[in-house]
């Protein structure tokens, strides 16, 4: 176990260790008690706040019932002090607002991970009442050859991902599914797919599609018509999800999914790219879909485009303005690294969101998400 992060335990007088699993990259717990179906959640509780980890050696369904039970206690509203209540403290800004929101949300992670879960060989749970993990846990893990351990709440995210690629996100547009991989983002978010499905074509003979994702973008371009379509993705999970995705919905002819760092070789009449919306640090690695930090993946997209640009070519920029929202970055700034990347605004499509968060008036981030606005920027070379 010396390749892997490892968690060590006392347990019967003695101390027992096992490979630690962490998707989100955490380290392993320094403190870790062994707890049964006698622990109560307010007891759980106050030792997951004070950093001790408690490994379950109860029945399965009742270790699910306790980490909703300490959720319960983390998003408990706590009462509004007289300052507050005064109106005497100043409201924070929207971007600070923001950057709270995700220290509170990074904080109730950290917290809820610390209920661990044991699992042998072959991703086995030794638990009474415990489903069959096994398919979940090798889309995300891959083949477990030695027992491990890992967080309730990650498995349970490891299960959820693991119905929506079964299920399958329905895309009108495509009359068909596309099934997400575990860590790859869903495309959940259907105004922007529909924003490309309207946009005219400058072209039907080649495309690029930068960060290609699951590959809907891919598969839709090629459902309009587009003869021959570049995907590009740096993250194996996303390369393997998109060929899957295009097999299945009979474009493997039409797009070729290459793995790049952005940009493949050469040059195309569209290039189409929907970078990470939200200039921030990700806290975990399934984050970098929706933050980017200091724009690189952007900045990156606009700086290259021009030189990859067919002459009369388009680069299909497709963008939220949510940043702007929270006071992350300005239009202006959009406005000045288009411009500094010698392109210039050929149109703007625009469309509003419909997914339930932008009507969720208790979202701590809902004036935001009620004024956000998705567009597809089509820029050309100056």
């Amino acid at each position: 176990m010396s390749d892997h992060a490892v968690v060590s335990w006392q347990e019967a007088g003695k101390t027992v260790s096992a490979r630690w699993r962490s998707e989100n990259g955490s380290a392993p717990p320094k403190r870790v008690i062994v707890a049964d179906d006698t622990l109560n959640a307010d007891t759980a509780y106050h030792l997951a706040c004070e950093g001790t980890a408690i490994l379950w050696r109860g029945d399965y369904q009742n270790a699910k019932q306790l980490l909703q039970a300490m959720a319960r206690r983390i998003d408990r509203k706590p009462r509004r002090s007289k300052t507050s209540l005064s109106g005497a403290k100043p409201s924070a800004s929207v971007a600070e607002a923001f950057h709270l929101h995700r220290q509170a949300q990074a904080q109730r992670a950290r917290t809820l991970g610390m209920l661990l879960l044991p699992f042998a060989a072959g991703h086995h749970l030794n638990l009474r009442r415990a489903p069959e993990v096994k398919p979940a846990c090798e889309e995300a893990y891959g083949v477990a050859k030695e027992p491990y351990i890992a967080s309730l709440r990650e498995l349970l995210g490891l299960i959820g991902a693991h119905e929506w690629r079964k299920k399958g996100v329905r895309i009108d547009v495509l009359g068909g599914e596309i099934h997400p991989h575990y860590g790859v983002f869903s495309p959940v978010r259907g105004e922007y797919i529909q924003l490309v499905a309207d946009a005219p074509l400058p072209s039907s003979d080649l495309a690029f599609d930068i960060g290609t994702g699951t590959g809907v973008l891919a598969a839709v371009l090629a459902k309009r018509g587009v003869r021959r379509i570049v995907a590009t993705d740096q993250d194996p999970r996303a390369l393997a999800c998109a060929r899957e995705n295009l097999s299945a919905l009979g474009f493997a002819s039409q797009v070729q999914v290459i793995e790049a760092d952005l940009f493949p070789q050469g040059k195309a009449p569209l290039i189409i790219c929907n970078p990470p919306w939200i200039p921030a640090r990700p806290s975990a690695a399934i984050e970098y879909a929706i933050y980017d930090p200091e724009s690189r993946m952007l900045k990156g997209f606009l700086d290259g485009l021009a030189a990859h640009l067919s002459p009369g070519g388009e680069g299909w920029l497709i963008l939220s303005d949510i940043a702007e929202h929270l006071g992350l970055r300005s239009r202006e700034t959009l406005l000045t690294m288009i411009d500094q990347a010698g392109l210039q605004v050929i149109e703007r499509r625009d469309i509003r969101p419909s997914h339930p968060k932008a009507a969720d008036a208790s979202d701590p981030l809902h004036a935001a998400r009620s004024a956000e606005v998705t567009s597809l920027w089509r820029l050309a070379s100056r």
